[in-house]
């Protein structure tokens, strides 16, 4: 009886009272995510791997969290559980002027989208309610002086180099400061002189990442620029070292690539980090930039504004994604865009036994570990809305026959209750049909390095079928298929026993007994090696992947602590790296 008198006496919302608390909770939840973020530069220079890992989680969840305290709290205030637009309209008007001269006002405006979806279980989503299309006339742009140190190249290249170094203020020693500079500078100094590049300007602010650090900005001419990227790493002793410049500018993609763990760094200057970072790399998509600094709601937000974009300059219809049907998902993509759209099935195909749950649980692993530049970050959305004019007709059908529990059909819409987005790929095995030997080469021996990679990240991919992965434009070989991985650690690798007698020998199925975790890798040659060219490469590259005793060997080596170390660039653009 208490709590009912409590809640009859909370005072009703006004449109005023409303927006103050919406905006008070998101910068209670950006302070929350700049804190996490703050102590990334601690967390490096005393190895703190696993708290880098534990932060990764924390700064996804913390927005939820807030998200959830903060719809709880109003929906206890609000007169009525329905929709009230004029409340909603007069709400967002109010909060637009709160925002003006804000410097996060668009990521404000996407906390404000995320409350009003949350208590409404995201009915009512229009322009009315939240926002759609920003409001806010804050220019996102960076103040150079503001932003970056410029380091002016004199007659001494060493010297300039020596400036740059000992700017980025690290408690940590150097191990070999004299021999780094040395390195760099004979890196550099042919470039320097093409171009004749005058200036090495750097954002202030370090990017932290998985083990890495990174100081990133340009080379400066009058005539040409090229990106600049320092990957400095902390030894066992705890001593820092530049592991490799980077100066091509595939190379500043794949650093910032959608298969990459979340950067962090200073979020107090995220807009203009971001404005630089788009000259930089004025072709990656904006929403990817925000989702490369761990700004995945906001990253949500701006890429749904490129699909009304996209939709708004294109003419083309949705469509099945080309490749083989999924037994778990069904695909499909606007061919004009670089998009793929997933949908769960509502059943599953035997010998598939995972739920809808474990698929969702199995995407929500992926996003908050550490992707190793192998697994395709996606994005969740609820209640997609779709022209239907823009639909193939063989698309819709499909979309009935497969799940048609999350579809809702107005007269000119398609509702999709629940999808994931990702970047569109070439599929593995569909590359291969077409590859020349040296193509077949370049991608199998990616596949059996992007399957070492995630291994090294204590993911198994459980299904490793060419389908299941797709090969990006630099030619890199990414997976994206995630309801049957599993942490290494779960994992039981055995031999395949041998047949003792003439019906084992003959048997159909298994004579012996298989438990859900058992694995059998001499198993994936009668998957993956039916072509012979395919076969002959797989065997000259990754032999070792058909071996129990090799992945035991990893897992002996996860309960030792050795865990192998993936960086976002080959080995040959390592610094200390000589060539056999």
């Amino acid at each position: 009886m208490s709590r009912l008198t409590h809640a009859i006496k909370q005072p009703p919302l006004t449109p005023s009272s409303l927006a103050v608390n919406i905006l008070k909770g998101f910068e209670k939840s950006y302070r929350q995510f700049c804190a996490i973020t703050q102590d990334s530069k601690a967390r490096f220079e005393n190895r703190d791997w696993a708290g880098v890992q534990l932060a990764t989680k924390e700064r996804l969840q913390s927005y939820e969290r807030m998200i959830n305290m903060l719809s709880s709290k109003l929906y206890s205030q609000l007169e009525t559980p329905q929709i009230s637009t004029e409340l909603w309209q007069q709400t967002k008007d109010y909060y637009s002027r709160l925002l003006i001269g804000h410097p996060q006002a668009k990521q404000a405006e996407t906390f404000f989208n995320s409350t009003f979806s949350r208590l409404f279980r995201r009915q009512g989503i229009s322009p009315q309610h939240i926002y759609i299309q920003s409001q806010s006339d804050t220019q996102i742009s960076y103040q150079n002086e503001d932003l970056c140190q410029d380091f002016t190249i004199g007659g001494i290249v060493s010297t300039t180099i020596e400036r740059l170094l000992n700017f980025y203020k690290f408690n940590n020693a150097w191990r070999d400061f004299g021999g780094d500079v040395t390195a760099i500078r004979m890196q550099l100094t042919p470039l320097i002189k093409k171009h004749c590049f005058r200036h090495i300007e750097l954002i202030k602010h370090v990017f932290y990442r998985n083990k890495g650090a990174y100081l990133i900005g340009r080379l400066k001419g009058k005539k040409h620029q090229l990106p600049i990227v320092f990957a400095i790493l902390n030894d066992d002793n705890g001593q820092l070292y530049v592991d490799a410049v980077l100066t091509q500018r595939d190379d500043l993609s794949i650093l910032f690539g959608f298969a990459r763990a979340y950067f962090m760094v200073d979020g107090r200057a995220t807009s203009q980090i971001i404005a630089y970072l788009q000259e930089l790399m004025p072709s990656k998509p904006n929403y990817e930039l925000w989702s490369a600094l761990g700004l995945v709601k906001h990253s949500k937000t701006e890429f749904y504004r490129q699909h009304l974009e996209q939709l708004a300059h294109s003419d083309d219809y949705f469509e099945v994604a080309e490749g083989i049907k999924g037994m778990v998902m069904t695909v499909f993509t606007l061919p004009s865009s670089d998009i793929v759209f997933k949908i769960i099935k509502d059943e599953f195909a035997p010998p598939k036994q995972v739920t809808h749950a474990i698929v969702k649980e199995k995407y929500q692993l992926v996003k908050e570990h550490d992707r190793v530049g192998r697994m395709a970050d996606t994005q969740e959305f609820s209640n997609f809305h779709f022209p239907r004019h823009r639909m193939s007709q063989a698309l819709i059908e499909e979309l009935q026959k497969v799940a048609p529990s999350q579809l809702v059909f107005s007269d000119d819409e398609v509702i999709i209750k629940h999808l994931y987005t990702e970047r569109r790929m070439i599929p593995l095995n569909i590359f291969l049909r077409s590859a020349n030997p040296t193509q077949v080469d370049n991608a199998i021996d990616e596949y059996g390095n992007a399957i070492k990679q995630l291994a090294a990240a204590n993911i198994f991919p459980g299904d490793m079928l060419f389908k299941n992965f797709g090969v990006t434009r630099h030619g890199r070989v990414i997976f994206y298929d995630y309801d049957e991985i599993w942490y290494m650690q779960q994992c039981k690798f055995r031999e395949l026993p041998q047949p003792q007698t003439y019906e084992q020998m003959i048997a159909s199925e298994p004579w012996y007994s298989v438990g859900k975790y058992d694995v059998f890798p001499e198993e994936f040659a009668h998957f993956m090696l039916g072509q012979p060219r395919v076969k002959r490469s797989f065997m000259k590259l990754h032999p070792e992947l058909l071996s129990a005793q090799y992945w035991r060997q990893l897992q002996d080596n996860f309960k030792r602590g050795i865990y192998p170390d993936v960086y976002p660039y080959r080995k040959h653009k390592q610094l200390s790296y000589k060539p056999l």
